[in-house]
């Protein structure tokens, strides 16, 4: 592993509800495109977060965006899906499974197994920027959390990287706020149409207005791409906060994105690096 943490960029205190000097992203996050899960292309042999498709955004010199789900173990496994079934030849919940079985099952396309958070950070060692998001294991957004919040922490507590954390769960980066509070943090968000969504239509409208972002001590968000001009989001942008977007897939959605947002997260294309 490499050196402890130092401590990332701060900035003014954001919002009313907090005297405490909340950490901003170091400034390659708002500069380098963040590759989406890595810079994967599984016709190449480099899957969604896998060992591959992080070097090979380090050999880009991208910024790496990756996610993390929790093993029976309670382990941080980077992976994107609850259940295996898509980007395996397994099938059932990630949860079920140990980190020692998980390591062992090839993601398709390629013969890697499913890296745990320590590994990953053994091969970024700093390298470029890591933005993790931690998947809600609460079900509904709500607060039945805690083990995989605290793996990560445990796991980030001796990376000396640039490194930012997020979750669509506010509750999350409430967590991580508490558990690291020198970290940046930030929300996941989105328009929340409830037809695209497994949550009620009552959390959907809670989460759309953004509404957790001072009391999760946030600096940042990640918004859904076509929605970033919603108000609430230019508000924020208003009042300090960076904003980030996912998922471009393309030059021209990128130039568009640009317009209001600091920095995106891309796939399917090779986004241009910034000065």
């Amino acid at each position: 592993m490499t050196a402890p943490v130092t401590g990332p960029t701060t900035g003014p205190t954001i919002g009313q509800k907090t005297a405490q000097t909340i950490p901003y992203l170091p400034a390659d996050f708002l500069r380098l495109p963040l590759a989406h899960r890595a810079l994967h292309d599984v016709s190449d042999g480099r899957p969604e977060n896998s060992r591959a498709a992080i070097r090979a955004a380090i050999a880009a010199g991208y910024g790496i965006e990756i996610d993390l789900q929790l093993s029976s173990d309670n382990r941080a496994m980077v992976f994107h899906d609850y259940a295996l079934d898509r980007l395996t030849g397994d099938k059932g919940p990630v949860r079920l499974r140990s980190a020692q079985n998980l390591a062992a099952i090839p993601l398709t396309g390629s013969d890697e197994g499913i890296p745990d958070l320590a590994e990953v950070l053994e091969i970024v060692a700093g390298q470029v920027p890591l933005l993790i998001e931690l998947k809600d294991q609460d079900g509904a957004m709500g607060t039945n959390i805690g083990a995989l919040e605290h793996a990560t922490a445990d796991i980030l507590c001796g990376y000396g990287g640039p490194v930012g954390l997020m979750s669509f769960n506010p509750n999350s980066v409430g967590m991580m706020a508490d558990l690291m509070p020198e970290v940046p943090r930030g929300i996941v968000t989105s328009a929340y149409d409830p037809d695209d969504w497994p949550l009620s239509k009552v959390v959907c409208d809670h989460l759309r207005a953004i509404p957790d972002f001072e009391r999760t001590r946030s600096s940042f968000v990640s918004h859904e791409v076509d929605d970033v001009t919603r108000p609430r989001v230019l508000e924020l942008k208003e009042n300090g906060a960076d904003i980030l977007c996912w998922t471009v897939r393309s030059a021209a959605q990128e130039t568009q994105a640009r317009e209001v947002v600091q920095n995106i997260t891309f796939e399917g294309y090779l986004a241009a690096l910034r000065s």
